[in-house]
Formats: C-alpha cells, sequence, structure tokens
C-alpha cells in the first residue's frame, strides 16, 4: 500500500508537468523528464517492497538507435528499459494511451501505438511509425511476444521488431530479465526478489533477414533466461 501511494500520487505529477512543458521543450528534454518518474517507482519498489535489482551488459547499451527485443513479464522492465534505452518510443496497444492521466505521459514518450484489433494496420503502424523513429534518433522498444508470460515461459516472437531493423539498418539489442518473479503479471501484490535486466550484444541486421535475426535473438534471450534463472 505503501508503494501505491507514492505510485499514484506521483504520477500525475509527471504527467501534468509532462504536457505543460510539452509546447516549450524539445522531446528529448521532456523524455529525460518523464522517465525520472520511471527511475522514482523502480527505487520507490526496491525501498518499499525489497524488489532489488542489477543491470549487466551496460558495456552493450548502443551509441546509435537500435531496435531493442525483449522478453515481457510485467510492468518493471517497461519502466527500467524506457530509460536505460533513451529516448525510446515503445511499440504498445492504443488503448493505454487513453487511460486518464498515465496515458497522457505515455503520449510525451512519443510511443508507437497500435491497434490490435486489426492485424494489418498494427504491423503497417509499427513500420512506418519505426523507421521514422529511429530516424529522428529514438531507439525502438519491442516486446516481441506481444503480451506478458510467467517467469519461466517464452513465447513466440513475431518479426515486426527485426523488420524494422532490417529496413532500417540498425543493429537489434536483445534483453533479457526475470522481472515478473517481484512484479507478477495481473496481480497487484509485489514480491520481494532479486531482479537480474542483462543486456546481450547488439545483433548486426546488414546481410541478415528478418526471420534470421528474430531468431538469434529469441535464441540469447532464451539462453540467458536459463542462465538467470541459475
Amino acid at each position: 500500500m505503501l508503494f501505491y501511494t507514492v505510485y499514484w500520487l506521483s504520477l500525475p505529477v509527471f504527467s501534468f508537468t509532462g504536457l505543460l512543458l510539452w509546447p516549450v521543450t524539445s522531446y528529448r528534454w521532456r523524455s529525460g523528464f518523464v522517465t525520472l518518474w520511471n527511475r522514482l517507482v523502480v527505487w520507490w519498489l526496491k525501498i518499499t517492497c525489497g524488489a532489488t535489482y542489477e543491470i549487466r551488459g551496460r558495456e552493450n547499451l548502443p551509441s546509435g538507435p537500435s531496435v531493442v527485443l525483449s522478453n515481457h513479464q510485467s510492468a518493471w522492465e517497461t519502466l527500467a528499459l524506457q530509460y536505460l534505452f533513451s529516448p525510446a518510443s515503445t511499440v504498445l496497444k492504443r488503448e493505454l494511451l487513453n487511460i486518464p492521466v498515465f496515458g497522457w505521459g505515455l503520449r510525451a514518450m512519443e510511443p508507437i501505438a497500435i491497434d490490435r484489433s486489426n492485424p494489418r494496420e498494427a504491423l503497417k503502424a509499427v513500420k512506418e511509425q519505426g523507421q521514422a523513429r529511429l530516424a529522428s534518433g529514438n531507439h525502438v522498444l519491442i516486446f516481441p511476444e506481444g503480451t506478458r508470460k510467467a517467469p519461466g515461459e517464452l513465447g513466440s516472437f513475431a518479426r515486426s521488431g527485426a523488420d524494422i531493423a532490417c529496413a532500417a539498418g540498425v543493429p537489434i539489442v536483445p534483453v533479457a530479465h526475470n522481472a515478473g518473479t517481484v512484479w507478477p503479471t495481473r496481480q497487484w501484490k509485489k514480491r520481494p526478489g532479486h531482479v537480474v535486466l542483462s543486456i546481450g550484444p547488439s545483433l548486426q541486421t546488414e546481410g541478415n533477414n528478418s526471420k534470421q535475426v528474430t531468431e538469434q535473438a529469441r535464441q540469447w534471450i532464451e539462453q540467458e533466461l536459463h542462465r538467470i534463472a541459475g
């Protein structure tokens, strides 16, 4: 309850301020401000609920735009990856932008919002907007499983992220983590534990097709999840 008290009280402060800053600041400045809230939430979860964490592979953070492919277990990694790869445009379902206050803050981050009820249009939007975001200097953050999975599970990967990377000629950065152990999906209760988030070496797209690179990313994430687990 203490965690959620600060979570919900701080959210409108950052969302409203982000909206006020929108007309008078650059996207990069605004993105840096909004992700301060992400940092606050991750830190506050550690303080109140004992959810410690470590980041491995910081040396693999790319110097230029990239497509980040991560497994998806909870909300924790969506927060952490947005500031680790800042500025980052996240591919997400359009409905999230309609959530009062929370959705306003999301809009300030220039996400790639898709309509999952129309897969063809969603794929088109991801490709077009993804390449535009990369061209402007952003990273594109994608969870290729499409939905959150329980710890120990890894779903099939969609190829849309690799399609964008191959078309734009940028590398893919695979990320593996076990955040679902402390922030379980579809549960309010948080658990003490230790999150390991591992950033892998960049996968070059030149000379590869999207199917090959997607499989390379999935294999690395799967192997890294086993290593994280013990």
